[in-house]
């Protein structure tokens, strides 16, 4: 009864304001309008009310944006007889209209998103069967080792599981390729994995060419296993021990489910975070998707693969021929497919993996690169609005995800045009100051604050532009390579475990920089019309304001392409495990702090009565677990620090074997709890004003810290691999 109330009630008020929207006022009517609104919208904002409220909200939002949609349209565009300002206004209103579809689109998404229940623990004598992927192509050993190692240690019926680890990197093609150098990697690397494999009793598969990149691997590997489920991995994704248990029940009694996806986590900053130092304080970018956007598309039945962290069901890649390569998306391409053949997908918000993000600014754009043409690639040659089979739902989530990836337009767009005023005169916008701050910085408040509101603790405000805007630069150019092209672009793969010797600046930075030059120069052209222009001031003003948003985004960007040093190759988690220290006579028990690939941290937990029995090389013993016998892992004291006033050791590890490695996963891997209570501490909403405040003062940091950079005239050194 109170929820059919509430739609009532929801559906009146939404008749109300959409009778207001086409009604002709005057601007000062609709000034006042606007900010009542706007004012209502805060409230149900700062009391983050849902229900009724949320509805109300996106209500009052819609119907501010659509008065300046049908305003905008009306009256502002410039006549054709000035044919520059008609064509750069026409243009810049394109892209207005563009995000306005893309944020309604996103806002459908995300409109009732789902939360799933757990799901039932699957029964030993119940279990479907299930096969491991582990894709690589050229990653280091060490880190294939924890991956599979951790795969191996998941709580399941051990007869039910088989771990594969499908090596591109020493195919046949590899191994018979014309330069000797390479061949012998391939076979060396062949070899080295075939090795650990047998260790871990692990599967060792390969191929005969690298057909298809990772989408051929994949099918691959279907083609010669079994299971009835395939859970994939990346190389860099160890999965905790209780994956399996909390996503295979989700396949009981729901023969069409093809596909559970969990969340990609992250133990490392992405080179924004890294280089602004906001990794222990902001949400990191995917978890606006993984958080919201995810959970919103599962309420359509359109979750889609997102190439690791999730299982999917064979019955459902047979029919379909196996994985997806059409597009360089392989992941989003094949759950596109299945979802058009009828199947379901599901979605649990839960971290049950660990993986690495790109660590500099290059491999990070060149990720970005991957997907943003891999979904242009689909939304050209598989458009969802055409593909049989889908829901209009599904059609219209599909469309969502895929032209995101055109953002890069509008935003050089919104970049430009106020310049075109400033420097050329251009009018590419017909309004006056006072129908200017009464429609659209009305309409910017209405959109700010219903992003703010939908996505909240996982978004601060104007982050958004930010990664963009970085992203922009250069993603304009692959999306003009697969427009020319659509079956050209080529899977890359992304480097990882990079480590940066020295701060530097990224190899990337110099368009960069000539952007805040030429904005910076429009700052200037600003204050001297200001002086000699009065008559223009209130349209100037407004303008002049615009550009400096733009180069404040600019300014910061200047940090973000002034790498960090990160000598750290090797990710640490934090380990809260008794351990004790083993060199010589009288161990020492010890409490180990955190974990890497390369090393523990530990402190002793009594006094040591002889310091020379904590130097040198040594051993971490491991007490059993239950589901790995005692095991010691060689050591070699690194480091020695005194934190809060007790000594903390850093240890190196030596020579480690398979068993090692499957210690280490449990250490590292085996519950992600503490990397879950981690992502909780940072996702705290942010207020407009209050970050608004903050960008001012980062843009002033980072220009200094980036022209410091500039002038240090360094080349980047990196070490690392590609995964």
């Amino acid at each position: 009864m109170l929820r059919s109330v509430a739609v009532a009630v929801t559906v009146l008020v939404g008749a109300v304001l959409t009778f207001l929207l086409f009604q002709p006022v005057g601007t000062e009517a609709q000034f006042a309008i606007g900010i009542i609104t706007l004012l209502l919208m805060l409230a149900i904002r700062s009391l983050d009310s849902q229900g009724l409220f949320r509805q109300l909200f996106m209500v009052a939002g819609v119907v501010l944006i659509g008065r300046y949609v049908y305003w905008r349209a009306t009256t502002t565009l410039p006549s054709t007889a000035q044919v520059p300002d008609f064509i750069f206004g026409s243009l810049l209103f394109a892209a207005e209209m563009f995000c306005i579809l893309l944020f309604a689109l996103n806002l459908f998404v995300i409109m009732r998103p789902l939360k799933r229940p757990p799901a039932p623990r699957p029964r030993p004598d119940d279990a479907p069967s299930v096969d491991v992927f582990v894709p690589s192509l050229n990653e280091s050993v060490d880190l294939l080792a924890a991956t599979l190692a951790s795969a191996r240690r998941m709580d399941y019926p051990a007869d039910k599981l088989t771990v594969y680890l499908l090596d591109d990197g020493g195919t046949d093609e590899k191994l018979a390729d014309p330069d000797p150098a390479i061949a012998e990697a391939a076979a060396e690397r062949r070899r080295t994995l075939q090795a650990l494999c047998a260790d871990l009793d692990v599967v060792y598969l390969t191929r005969e060419r690298n057909v298809s990149a990772k989408a051929g691997n994949l099918t691959n590997g279907l083609a010669q296993s079994r299971g009835e489920l395939v859970a994939i991995f990346d190389a860099d994704h160890a999965p905790s021990r209780d994956f399996l248990m909390k996503t295979v029940g989700h396949f009981a009694g729901e023969e069409k489910l093809f596909l559970v996806q969990t969340p990609h986590a992250f133990l490392n900053p992405d080179p924004i975070e890294r280089n602004l130092s906001t990794f222990s304080r902001m949400p990191s970018e995917n978890e606006m998707f993984y958080a919201v956007i995810q959970n919103g598309l599962d309420k359509w039945n359109a979750a889609f693969f997102c190439g690791s962290a999730a299982v999917v069901r064979r019955a459902a890649l047979e029919e379909a021929g196996g994985f997806s390569g059409t597009s360089i998306t392989e992941d989003c391409e094949t759950a596109l497919d299945l979802h058009a053949r009828g199947w379901k997908s599901a979605y649990v918000d839960e971290p049950l993996i660990a993986g690495l993000q790109p660590d500099t600014l290059a491999a990070f754009i060149g990720q970005r690169s991957r997907w943003c043409r891999g979904m242009l690639q689909i939304l050209i040659m598989k458009n969802p609005l055409f593909v049989r089979g889908l829901t209009a739902a599904q059609r219209i989530c599909y469309l969502s995800s895929a032209m995101f990836w055109l953002f890069p337009i509008p935003r050089a767009v919104f970049l430009i045009s106020p310049l075109l005023y400033i420097f050329f005169g251009l009018q590419i916008y017909d309004a006056t100051v006072q129908d200017f701050v009464a429609y659209t910085l009305v309409y910017l408040g209405a959109a700010v604050t219903m992003q703010s509101y939908a996505y909240g603790r996982f978004r601060w405000p104007w982050i958004s532009e930010l990664y963009e805007y970085v992203q922009t630069v250069y993603l304009l150019p692959a999306i003009a390579s697969v427009v020319v092209n659509p079956r050209r672009p080529k899977f890359n793969v992304t480097a990882k475990g990079v480590t940066i010797e020295d701060d530097v600046l990224s190899g990337l930075a110099w368009p960069y920089f000539l952007i805040f030059g030429v904005l910076a120069a429009g700052v200037v052209v600003t204050g001297v019309r200001l002086q000699t222009e009065p008559d223009a001031s209130g349209l100037l003003t407004i303008v002049g304001a615009w550009n400096l948003f733009n180069l404040v985004i600019a300014a910061i960007a200047l940090g973000v392409v002034s790498e960090r040093r990160e000598r750290r190759s090797r990710q640490r988690v934090p380990a809260s495990r008794k351990a004790r220290f083993e060199a010589g006579i009288a161990p020492v028990q010890v409490m180990l702090e955190d974990v890497s690939l390369g090393g523990v941290r530990f402190r002793p937990l009594g006094p040591v009565k002889d310091a020379a029995t904590l130097q040198g090389a040594g051993a971490i013993v491991l007490t059993s677990d239950g589901s790995l016998a005692e095991t010691t892992l060689p050591v070699r004291i690194a480091n020695v620090q005194t934190v809060a006033g007790r000594r903390v050791y850093g240890a190196a590890f030596e020579t480690l074997s398979a068993r090692d490695y499957m210690a280490i996963a449990g250490l590292m891997y085996a519950d992600l709890g503490p990397l879950e209570a981690f992502q909780a501490t940072r996702r705290r909403a942010r207020g407009i004003l209050l970050t608004a405040a903050r960008m001012a003062v980062w843009s002033l940091r980072e220009t200094w810290r980036g022209f410091v950079y500039a002038l240090a005239k360094r080349a980047p050194k990196t070490r690392g691999e590609a995964a």
